[in-house]
Formats: C-alpha cells, structure tokens, sequence
C-alpha cells in the first residue's frame, strides 16, 4: 500500500512527483520517460518562468535532469483503470494492480473524441486494455480503435487472439499486417448494443461485432475512475485540486483550460499538498 499514486507525467505529473519527493512520501509515479507527447512536439515554449524561449524537447530534457537528479523514476506503464475502494484506491495495470492511500490524476486530455455508446457499453464488451480483456474474445470477431502508434504492440496481441479484427487506426503509417486485420477507413461514430456490444458503425454502414478495444493514450477521465464527477471531457475540481471523491486529486489538462504548461505545474503542486493534507488528516501516510 502506498501513500500516493500519481498518474500521468506531463508538467502536472512532473511538479506533483518533486512536491511528493520533497515530502519523503512512499509514492508511485505512472507515466513515460518522454514525459509527454504534447512537449515533445512544442516548438517553441514562451512563457514558462526560468525557461525562456525552450523547445518542447529542451523543456523535457530539463524536467529529465531535475527528476533523475532527485532519483524519481517513473513507472512507465499505462493505467487502464482506477478504482475507489472506500479508503484507498486501485490501479488496474495490465495484469497488475497497485493500491494507494490517495491518487492524483494529472492524466491530460485526450485527441480523440469519445465514440456514442462507449461509456454506456464499458465493461459490457467495450474495453481499454488488450491484456486485461484480450482472452475474453478468442476466435471471436472485435473492432479496434487504436489512436497512437505506440498502442500497436496490444493491437498485434489482440490478433493473436481473435478470429478477425477490424482495425480504426487513427492515424497515418500504421505498421501492423496481420492477415486477420482488416483496415477500416475512417473512424465509428456510433457502438451499438444494448446488454452487451453488437457492432460498430462507420460511414454509414454497420459491422457486427463481439467486442470493441479502444486503445487511447489518454483514458477520458470519467472512463478511467468509476464516479469521477466530469463535464465538457474534464474532471471537475475546487481551488485545492479536490474532485469529488475523498483522497482524489487533479491536476493539469485533465481539470480543464487554459491548456497551458504553467497552469499544469502549479496545480500539480497544489494537488500534492491537498493530498499531503489528506494523508496527515487520516493518519496514513507512511513515514
């Protein structure tokens, strides 16, 4: 059981991970040692205090050298799901689950937008983790929304498994060739269902299908933890970064605009200190 998990290593991440270092918690820090891929692809970042003028990958090489310098390490493994289980929480990681005290979502947003009957039919044939969920469809035939080519590793191992894959690539240069994957142009607008998944739509026509993998970066947050109170895609959140379940925090992108990496790393800080609070008010945490 640890004090703290912190998921998503974009600004917001970042600030939370140094804040929860200088506290001395016993913490675990989900993300990627890129950090993020919004950075990365910055050209030219203005208006970051002490950074003047950075490219998004001297921003990141500077976050690297502070983080590696306090020896932070950042768990680099995606979290599918995370669960309130009334006095701590759960991370569903693939195969693996991590318990914390409290959890902070510093997840960002995602570029993909929401398909129609995804939320209402999660669990009930749609799913966000191949590995997780993979084996429920062997020699069945599933649809695969897949937004980031490094997402296509889950896509091949689905393929391993399924009988046939209708595959939504959400980008250009997709590099998986499977005789069972089929490409499919443009992106469904609609999963259809009631009890259970039964196709997807797309440019009009359906397909009948056993299940949907949505294969995202960015989980939307509402998907990600079960009775997270969300609007317009964002997490809602008070001044001192508090949603609405005891022992959660947010920070960043996640909580909404301004997207701005300033904004991130100063809610990121106030995130951790409400949840330092938090852990101290419940005599928790474990130093």
């Amino acid at each position: 059981m640890y004090d703290l998990l912190i998921i998503g290593s974009g600004p917001a991440g970042v600030s939370a991970a140094l804040s929860a270092k200088a506290r001395n918690l016993d913490f675990l820090w989900f993300g990627s040692r890129s950090l993020s891929g919004k950075i990365e692809k910055a050209e030219r970042i203005m208006n970051y205090p002490g950074l003047p003028a950075v490219s998004g990958g001297e921003m990141r090489d500077a976050f690297l050298r502070q983080i590696d310098g306090l020896g932070i390490s950042v768990l680099e493994e995606r979290v599918n799901a995370v669960y309130d289980m009334g006095g701590y929480y759960t991370a569903l990681v693939n195969e693996k689950m991590y318990e914390g005290r409290a959890v902070i979502l510093a997840t960002g947003v995602s570029g993909s937008r929401e398909i129609p009957g995804e939320s209402r039919l999660l669990g009930r044939g749609v799913s966000y983790c191949a590995t997780c969920d993979g084996a429920l469809y062997r020699g069945k035939r599933i649809a695969v929304v897949c937004t980031d080519p490094s997402l296509e590793e889950e896509v091949v191992f689905l393929a391993e498994l399924a009988a046939e894959v209708l595959l939504f690539a959400g980008y250009k240069g997709c590099g998986v060739r499977r005789e069972n994957v089929r490409r499919m142009e443009g992106y469904p607008t609609e999963i259809l269902g009631e009890d259970r998944v039964a196709g997807v739509v797309c440019g009009g026509e359906t397909a009948a299908v056993d299940g949907v993998f949505c294969l995202r970066s960015c989980v939307a947050p509402a998907a990600l933890l079960p009775g997270l109170a969300a609007e317009g895609g964002h997490i809602q959140v008070d001044r001192q970064q508090r949603t609405n379940l005891p022992g959660c925090f947010a920070a960043g992108d996640c909580t909404g605009r301004p997207y701005q990496y300033v904004k991130a790393a100063g809610e990121g800080n106030v995130a951790l200190h409400s949840a330092w609070d938090y852990l101290k008010a419940a005599g928790s945490t474990s130093k």
